[in-house]
């Protein structure tokens, strides 16, 4: 009997856990759709484009299609006057890799000029980035630049931390290519929902570092 009820408590546990994940998404991805542009001509100007960052390359060696489909969109966005400035957050917490240098010298390689970057070096969660902007670069109305499902998420953080944001949609991969990636979006949001909900803070900030 009691065995029973074990297992009639782990299921109940499961299904909340799953219900907890498909509202969450639902509510993430509901209340962020105004906010969110595919087309470059139809996005509002906005002086700093926050560029979230990823690795250039996969294990394998292959290209990261979501980090070129990224620069491809920070430099429409550029080129259309769209945006003045490009903030890069990434990571760079080892010696060896650097996510917004090497986004940096791709960007200027496409023709952005190196004055018209700006690097964060300590963008390690999309919430690190989204209160860096604020409270380092000092910037609370910006065009975040990524994929639509981590747009979604970056605008639903952005909306409950005084930040007026946008989103521009960088060309997205099939389903097949990222699957994991959108798999471990669901789990991403809820652990977003809780970060929000107990306060939780940016590992480090620092000196202001003004743009423009």
């Amino acid at each position: 009997m009691k065995r029973k009820k074990i297992l009639k408590l782990a299921l109940l546990a499961v299904l909340l856990a799953i219900a907890s994940i498909l509202v969450t998404d639902r509510w993430v991805t509901y209340t962020t759709r105004s906010q969110l542009y595919d087309k470059v001509a139809h996005i509002p100007h906005n002086k700093v484009g926050l560029l979230l960052g990823t690795a250039k390359y996969l294990k394998q060696g292959w290209i990261n299609y979501y980090y070129q489909y990224r620069i491809d969109a920070t430099v429409a966005l550029f080129r259309a006057g769209k945006i003045d400035f490009v903030l890069v957050s990434g990571d760079n917490s080892v010696a060896h890799y650097n996510e917004p240098e090497t986004m940096q010298a791709d960007l200027i390689a496409r023709g952005i000029p190196k004055e018209r970057i700006f690097l964060d070096y300590a963008g390690f969660r999309t919430l690190d980035s989204i209160l860096r902007c604020r409270e380092v670069f000092g910037e609370k109305r910006i065009t975040i630049i990524s994929q639509p499902f981590h747009n979604q998420r970056a605008l639903f953080i952005a909306n409950h931390k005084d930040v007026e944001a946008v989103a521009f949609n960088a060309r997205d991969v099939g389903r097949n290519y990222g699957f994991k990636t959108q798999l471990r979006e669901k789990f991403a949001r809820v652990k977003m929902l809780l970060d929000l909900t107990f306060g939780k803070k940016a590992k480090f900030y620092g000196e202001r570092i003004p743009i423009g």
